[in-house]
């Protein structure tokens, strides 16, 4: 027996060994380049998609069906925040109770994977087109399988879930018999034809172009004036006048054929009255302009004065025939005035330069007044004057073997040569130089030009049978407006371009995609329309791919025994890549053979639960959005989506375009190795993707902080409970008011959370739960509850209806924050469920019982905290003037004057939530030089040390110290801690 006295035990006794600090393996430093990988590991080996799919059984379907990326090059900031938003959702909508399922995908067929073996080509010396067809695309194949496995592992790395094992790629051979077999369909309704139009066209990579694969860049482009003069109907005042034109595409007189003007339009007749002597445009000449642009154009002509002559109607202009500025050599034809809608008086002379084969509105102006034309005797034949080549063809007398474009990209001779003839021919007025946007190849970053071409068509505007008798323009308007846009501007956006665009272009004249299969009748000229010659086109591409199509020279394996190969023409154009990725759906969403999880879906709109999401950057209104929706449209007539949400652009911490040459591009990779992909995720959930975003160091920085301070939270929590005894709960009504106020937090949050996941707003989830976990919690509760929680007996109330809280916080917590910190929110889970095969992924929302709300206990604590505030504010003056040197040594008086904050804090432990060792409360204004708060009006605090002795345990100052005989230098709260700590460790307290 010892004969030691308890003061003398107390003296030499370590405290901190009977208090219940926080106690986890879960790290400070999160070391994310390292354990993220090993949690990777962890889901490949539980098979956790395979869970996923285990769990959702019965659930309403949520799918997130995947743009395509090209399978080109390994992935950039722009893909990697395209990525992990789908994942982000995907993993929302799972812990909402949906099956969401996203299957990832890849468009490996068309120019930009061709481009880059032709590029290998050219370095080593090789002919592309002296290589077969079938060798060629092979390469391309074997191309786009490696770049799909690169940027595979890539994806993955950015926690991205899905099924890996099994993605859907363009170029496997179901998919491309799908794509032949939807081909197939227009080409059957009557919706799919053969035309000349102008289309854009890439000189250097020698295709047609789509709209989606262009982008406006800064051009330097010749402008000229040019002067047609009057063939008929130039009597009275208008003999020997001439009608002025502006271009800036000299190249494109030779094909001109006709002038535009508009009747809603004032035009003049005037006249030169003085200019130098060696002008181009002469004193006493006459010329019809729009009376808005007059004075501008006799500017650019160095004409030192004119005078307006007469009025020229609308009526005027009609029956003027015009001569070709060029009429003298080779262009004898007439060139008629025409009334078009898109001439304005913006700019140029208010009358448009025609050239119906190199401008879609020139086309449509020609095409529209065919029978006008035809009554006035004109030849209507579209003219081929430029060749794949941009060489000026036999169809432009004087200019034929000049160039617009040279192989590549740059600017030819044929602008030169054009207006070196107009100059000799007394025809051009004035001449300049424009800079402008002009649109460019979106991969060899070259301008295109416009040019007639025969090309394959979709019809926007023919009535089908298949679709009850409507367009397809129709359609795709209708379907636009059943689906949600998200942001709701979207809708607008793509609205615009469907209602406006021209017919869908969808061959192009290369070799690597899917071929266009369709046999033209080489006398008729008419599509041969068979089921049974595309049932056998289909089978064959299931099983040898698209390349069937190329090993059979005159298609007899697919037109025998019904019809004559040699009567039939075997088209050899590929389609246009967004047709491919366009027509997805069919293949991902459709075929129950192909992807069973994600088929079967029961649309929203058609009375079920189930919804399909397309999730891409605002460019795809242009692109991959309009293509699926065209091409669903006029397959099914319906759009493939319920919902389409898009996202900006990634710019660099400035705001500025990244560029290697800036040297200011972020790579994804150099993120992941220095802070780990949880810090991407992060950066995306939290910003506005529906903006343009920005990213750089500092940025990174401030998230990883942001990061930091959200870890150190989870991990209190889960040190904290590590005491927890499961099922030592205290019923609601027991609980102090502060657990109950976190328990309403909580309820508040489920509520809003919910909301925000449904309507995608993920930087809303990440600022309520940056707000509640470093506001409410870590600043506010836990550092209250510290006290308590490390000191307060095991038997307490308190202390175990805080641990039970903390319990429900940490639980929601992870769950909430795991879509977005997908490896944080795993980690911390496993260290507090300890499980082979468990997830946090595997989680839905938790219920949350509805008595845990009370806003009347809400507002009381606000007011409450209103108050801690001054307090608060009192302490740290007196900390940083070192009176002080914890809270625990103060005990302040507060004086309040407000009412309402008076009441509010009777009845509580306010020292206890002001961690101070006591605190008097009383009613009035206080002494003036007490300490306020201008926000907080009715408060003011003075400051006191705290009287009595400090505890050894708790370190509180209060005068009970040493109450407890037994143990003398603490408080009772701490002696009673004591003696239950050594109940239940008798072999401690002896020693």
């Amino acid at each position: 027996m010892s004969d030691a006295t308890p003061a003398d035990t107390a003296a030499t006794r370590d405290y901190s060994k009977t208090l219940f600090l926080p106690r986890t393996d879960f790290p400070m430093r999160a070391g994310l380049p390292t354990r993220e990988p090993l949690l990777l590991e962890r889901w490949e080996k539980t098979d956790l998609y395979g869970q996923l799919r285990a769990r959702g059984q019965g659930r309403p379907k949520f799918v997130l069906h995947d743009g395509p990326p090209y399978a080109n090059g390994n992935i950039h900031i722009g893909t990697a925040l395209n990525k992990i938003l789908k994942d982000v959702i995907v993993r929302s909508m799972g812990a909402l109770g949906y099956e969401a399922n996203y299957v990832p995908g890849w468009d490996c067929h068309g120019l930009p994977i061709e481009w880059k073996i032709e590029e290998q080509y050219r370095a080593k010396g090789r002919n592309k087109d002296a290589v077969p067809v079938i060798e060629f695309r092979q390469e391309c194949r074997a191309f786009a399988a490696q770049w799909l496995d690169v940027q595979r592992a890539e994806f993955q790395r950015l926690g991205v879930t899905g099924d890996w094992a099994h993605p859907y790629a363009t170029m496997a051979f179901p998919a491309e018999a799908a794509i032949a077999d939807e081909l197939m369909k227009f080409a059957m309704s009557g919706q799919l034809y053969r035309g000349s139009k102008p289309v854009m066209w890439s000189v250097v990579e020698k295709t047609a172009l789509a709209e989606a694969e262009v982008e406006y860049e800064e051009h330097i482009s010749d402008t000229i004036f040019v002067a047609f003069p009057i063939r008929k109907g130039g009597e009275g005042a208008l003999a020997g006048a001439r009608v002025v034109i502006w271009t800036t595409t000299p190249w494109t007189i030779p094909g001109n054929r006709a002038v535009a003007y508009s009747k809603k339009i004032a035009y003049g007749l005037y006249r030169v009255t003085a200019a130098p002597e060696d002008n181009w445009a002469k004193t006493g000449e006459s010329y019809i302009l729009a009376d808005a642009l007059a004075a501008g154009v006799f500017k650019a002509a160095r004409v030192e004065s004119f005078e307006r002559v007469a009025d020229v109607s609308a009526a005027d202009l009609a029956a003027l025939t015009l001569a070709h500025p060029l009429h003298g050599l080779g262009y004898g034809f007439d060139v008629p005035v025409l009334d078009g809608d898109h001439v304005t008086d913006e700019s140029g002379t208010g009358f448009v330069h025609t050239a119906p084969s190199h401008g879609r509105e020139d086309f449509e102006l020609w095409m529209a007044s065919g029978r006008l034309l035809r009554e006035r005797g004109i030849d209507t034949t579209i003219p081929y004057t430029v060749d794949a080549d941009s060489v000026l063809t036999e169809a432009a007398p004087g200019f034929t073997g000049t160039r617009v474009l040279t192989q590549k990209g740059e600017k030819g001779d044929a602008n030169k040569a054009v207006m070196a003839a107009l100059t000799e021919a007394g025809a051009l007025i004035a001449r300049g130089v424009l800079r402008h946007q002009y649109p460019h190849s979106w991969r060899s970053k070259k301008p295109v030009i416009f040019r007639n071409t025969p090309q394959w068509f979709i019809a926007m505007d023919r009535p089908v049978d298949s679709l009850g008798n409507r367009t397809l323009r129709e359609v795709a308007l209708q379907a636009i407006d059943d689906t949600q846009w998200v942001p709701p501007q979207g809708k607008n956006r793509i609205n615009g371009m469907v209602a406006n665009r021209p017919d869908w272009v969808v061959s192009r004249q290369r070799a690597w995609g899917v071929p266009i299969t369709v046999f033209v009748n080489r006398e008729t000229g008419e599509i041969l329309r068979d089921e049974r010659v595309n049932a056998r086109i289909v089978e064959a591409f299931r099983q040898e791919g698209a390349d069937a199509w190329f090993t059979d020279a005159d298609g007899a394996r697919f037109l025998a025994p019904e019809h004559d190969p040699a009567a039939y023409e075997r088209v050899t154009d590929v389609l246009d890549v967004w047709f491919d990725s366009g027509s997805t759906h069919a293949f991902v969403l459709d075929d129950p053979e192909a992807f069973p999880g994600l088929s079967g879906v029961t649309r929203r709109r058609d009375g079920g639960e189930d919804r399909v999401m397309y999730l891409e950057g605002s460019d795809q209104h242009r692109g991959w959005f309009q293509s699926s929706l065209l091409e669903s449209a006029g397959t099914r007539g319906r759009a493939p989506y319920d919902i389409v949400l898009t996202h900006g652009f990634v710019l660099d911490g400035k705001g500025l375009k990244m560029s290697k040459s800036k040297g200011n591009v972020v790579a994804p990779q150099s993120v992941i190795k220095d802070s780990g992909a949880d810090i991407l995720r992060l950066w995306v959930a939290a910003s506005d993707y529906t903006d343009d975003l920005r990213i750089g160091p500092e940025i990174i920085k401030t998230f990883a902080e942001t990061y930091r301070k959200l870890r150190n939270s989870l991990r209190w929590m889960l040190g904290s409970l590590a005491h927890r005894v499961e099922g030592d709960d205290v019923p609601l009504s027991e609980m102090p008011e502060l657990e109950r106020l976190i328990l309403h937090r909580l309820a508040e949050l489920d509520a809003e959370i919910r909301e925000a996941y449904a309507a995608f707003d993920t930087k809303r989830v990440v600022a309520l739960l940056n707000g509640f976990m470093t506001g409410d919690l870590s600043s506010f509760y836990f550092d209250v509850r510290k006290d308590a929680l490390y000191c307060d007996p095991v038997s307490s109330v308190r202390r175990r209806a805080s641990l039970q809280v903390i319990d429900e916080a940490f639980r929601r917590a992870a769950i909430w924050l795991a879509p977005v910190l997908a490896f944080t929110a795993e980690e911390a889970w496993l260290d507090r469920y300890r499980s082979e095969t468990g997830s946090v992924h595997l989680q839905t929302l938790p219920h949350t019982p509805v008595e845990w709300r009370d806003d009347a206990l809400a507002e009381r604590w606000q007011k409450i905290r209103r108050v801690r505030r001054v307090v608060t504010g009192a302490l740290e003056i007196e900390r940083a003037a070192k009176r002080i040197g914890a809270s625990l040594e103060a005990a302040p008086v507060v004086h309040v004057a407000d009412p309402d904050l008076l009441a509010a804090v009777e009845g509580v432990d306010f020292a206890d939530i002001c961690i101070t060792s006591d605190i008097t409360v009383v009613a009035g204004e206080g002494p003036a030089e007490a300490f306020r708060l201008d926000e907080v009006r009715g408060v003011a605090v003075e400051p006191r040390p705290a009287e009595g002795r400090k505890c050894a345990r708790s370190w509180r100052v209060t005068p009970e110290v040493g109450q407890d005989a037994e143990y003398p230098d603490v408080t009772p709260r701490d002696a009673q801690a004591l003696r239950e700590w050594d109940a239940a460790h008798p072999e401690a307290s002896a020693a």
